[in-house]
């Protein structure tokens, strides 16, 4: 069931009514919910919503062992047995193939190729996010962030509460949990910021990246030799915005929706292309994975309490998994390892120019000041091409497809069919929204929360149904569904 269609609207309708009409029996309204978002879940295949309660009842049955114990060995054992599971579980359905064709290549390759158990396995959508819940949860009650959660009810709604099961964010359970302890509120904040995400979220979607993607980027990726350098290029900054407008406009909606049935999320993407560094684009895209891989990988490798040289390694090594966290192929592989690296890099040239040249004690003066919006301007221009080039690697299907893309950058003797002023302005407008004040979605739903409740619907309504006018036929899955 996908977001931009009629059955998910019916569906909503039903779910915001019925929620709300049992809005004082607590219960009877988690239940609800609970129901409904299995059955979102199980509307793509229901043989996995066993799998979800599955995980689910184990994660549960750690977190009450850990609050049932002090003792710090069997407190570790619990919480690695139960990380064990849960990655064991994510590596079967998501890696199995994955790895055991690079083996069989491996062996093919050194003369010694053996009938391998291959399986035909049917990746479970959104696995990879509940999984990461599911560790938090657990994790987080060991490090003592959060009390065992007693009620199966409320663990079995934090991971499969359905805005955000199949695609993100990646909510935590010390963000989530508590407010199911409080009593249900719709306030007009509420909403209004529902109201406003949910109008920008399915605009990114449906009008931009659906464009973008049939327009330009799915053509000049299927084979980048019959396309012009010029396409190429455009193609590339089409797809930086496609799957920021794709990705980020889930995480819109999802956020809206859980704000319409009275809870808060996290914002998931602050502006990325605006980073003037790596590190900055890493605290700006794709939050709640970038502060998970920090909190549950980075920091208990050792982060950056033993040296410069540990602290590289730890950076590779957590976007080398974070990487591999978005698919089983080696190109994603290379991704977060270009990432990894290219964060290692950064640091080190950041520490040798501050050696080299101090700041000057002159940062008011025009010269200063100037100075250093310059050197921020080359520092968005470079970070963005940056991540532009690696995107090349995580849309491409095969190193071979990157490489040809590569080297057409720089053809420039064929046709260009796609450089067309709708879709230049397309990225055009995708890029001009990344430097709008921050705050812009916050103030329009001030002004929004001072409209009477009927007025603030036929807003939402009217203005969903200008999106469907406007938007492509036919409704693209979510990049981020193959995660």
């Amino acid at each position: 069931m996908l977001f931009p269609t009629l059955e998910f609207g019916i569906f909503f309708l039903i779910v915001f009514t019925v929620s709300w009409a049992l809005r004082f029996e607590p219960v009877s309204r988690k239940w609800f919910l609970v129901g409904a978002s299995y059955l979102f879940y199980g509307w793509w295949d229901w043989r996995f919503t066993g799998l979800l309660f599955g995980t689910t009842l184990f994660n549960y049955l750690g977190g009450l062992a850990l609050g049932r114990t002090e003792r710090p060995g069997l407190r570790k054992l619990i919480v690695g047995v139960t990380v064990a599971v849960d990655l064991g579980v994510l590596a079967f359905f998501k890696y199995y193939g994955f790895f055991l064709t690079s083996l069989d290549g491996l062996l093919t390759t050194l003369g010694l190729h053996r009938d391998l158990p291959f399986l035909e396995i049917i990746l479970p959508i959104g696995i990879s996010f509940f999984t990461f819940q599911g560790i938090s949860y657990v994790v987080d009650v060991y490090r003592g962030h959060i009390q065992a959660e007693r009620s199966l009810l409320d663990v079995m709604l934090f991971k499969s509460f359905f805005p955000q099961l199949v695609a993100g964010p990646i909510v935590r359970a010390a963000d989530f949990i508590p407010q199911l302890h409080q009593p249900a509120r719709l306030t007009r904040e509420h909403v209004a910021v529902g109201t406003v995400l949910i109008l920008s979220g399915l605009a990114k979607k449906m009008v931009i990246a659906n464009n973008l993607a049939t327009e330009l980027v799915d053509p000049v990726f299927f084979d980048p030799t019959a396309v012009g350098g010029l396409d190429l290029w455009l193609g590339i900054y089409g797809y930086a915005i496609q799957i920021y407008c794709d990705f980020s406009g889930y995480s819109d909606i999802a956020i809206g929706v859980a704000a319409l049935l009275g809870y808060r999320f996290r914002a998931n993407f602050d502006q990325p292309y605006r980073a003037a560094s790596l590190q900055e684009f890493w605290r700006r895209w794709h939050i709640s994975l970038s502060t998970w891989l920090r909190d549950y990988l980075y920091i208990p490798l050792g982060g950056n309490r033993h040296g410069e040289v540990q602290r590289y390694r730890n950076l590779f090594l957590t976007m080398f998994l974070g990487g591999l966290w978005h698919g089983a192929a080696w190109t994603f592989v290379f991704w977060g390892s270009f990432h990894g690296a290219m964060l290692g890099v950064e640091r080190w040239a950041g520490r040798k120019l501050d050696e080299f040249a101090p700041a000057r004690g002159d940062e008011a003066g025009i010269v200063s000041r100037f100075g250093n919006f310059a050197q921020h301007v080359v520092g968005v221009v470079w970070t963005f091409h940056l991540v532009c080039f690696a995107w090349i690697f995580f849309r491409a299907d095969s190193f071979p497809t990157a490489w040809d893309y590569l080297k057409g950058l720089t053809d420039w003797s064929g046709a260009h069919e796609h450089v067309t002023p709708f879709l230049v302005g397309l990225v055009s407008l995708g890029l001009i929204f990344q430097f709008t004040p921050r705050d812009l979605g916050r103030e329009l739903a001030l002004g929004l929360r001072e409209l009477p409740s009927p007025l603030l619907g036929l807003f939402l309504g009217f203005g969903i149904l200008i999106i469907w006018a406007v938007a492509p036929e036919g409704v693209a899955p979510f990049i981020y569904f193959q995660f």
